[in-house]
């Protein structure tokens, strides 16, 4: 796990989807000592159960304040998470599937500078991890890395010489290694939310990439996850 600066009370701004990655990624936050301050982002994706989740979560760790801001992706579509597109069933591919909503991490990472900088906080959390993904070109460590130094060109903070850190604790972890922080940082599983495609009667459906994930993980950990599957 890569290693986090300790927070000594500073406010970290972390994006919380909702999802467990981004569980995790707060809870080291609070666990370094970071005064949490989530920011999640209704992008009007298929489904409430994420947002609702991270509303859940981000009350379970304390945080400092919980922003849901809107910004409506559906309007762009070209996603099966923002458009009228069936998200896929049949196990991983070897090509970056249509769940991939386009340069998602940059804009929303984006969004979180711009909080950061406007309440002083330096340190940034998100919960991408380049192991056990999907092929996202936005979870990649060159991504955060490149991030980083464009925070650097594109803020007035960086301009006077001010450094945003760019935490990305769960980047070289396998999702049962994320099975296992949660577990280890008290933190209920199926608290948080993965399926892409619930069910009408709100199961995780147990067949999209997330679930197929999701569930080897938290197997080859030997934890239980507690998530209410489908299939």
């Amino acid at each position: 796990m890569s290693e986090i600066t300790k927070g000594s009370g500073r406010a970290a701004v972390v994006l919380l989807s909702g999802g467990l990655d981004s569980m995790v990624s707060a809870g080291l936050a609070r666990e370094a000592g970071y005064r949490v301050c989530a920011l999640t982002i209704d992008y009007n994706q298929r489904h409430r159960r994420e947002i609702d989740a991270a509303i859940k979560i981000a009350a379970t760790l304390g945080a400092e304040r919980h922003i849901i801001l809107p910004l409506d992706l559906r309007q762009f579509g070209g996603s099966a998470l923002t458009d009228d597109i069936a998200v896929p069933k049949g196990g991983l591919s070897a090509e970056i599937p249509v769940t991939y909503v386009p340069a998602r991490n940059l804009v929303f990472l984006s969004l979180t500078l711009a909080w950061s900088e406007v309440i002083g906080a330096r340190d940034i959390f998100i919960g991408v991890n380049a192991l056990d993904y999907s092929g996202y070109p936005d979870c990649r460590p060159e991504f955060i890395a490149g991030f980083a130094g464009l925070a650097a060109l594109a803020t007035k903070a960086g301009s006077e010489g001010q450094t945003f850190k760019i935490h990305a604790p769960l980047q070289e972890l396998s999702k049962a290694d994320i099975a296992r922080e949660a577990q280890r940082l008290g933190l209920e599983p199926a608290m948080s939310w993965s399926c892409y495609d619930p069910t009408p009667d709100g199961r995780a459906c147990g067949l999209c990439d997330s679930c197929r994930l999701r569930r080897a993980g938290f197997a080859e950990a030997g934890i239980i996850d507690g998530t209410d599957y489908a299939i």
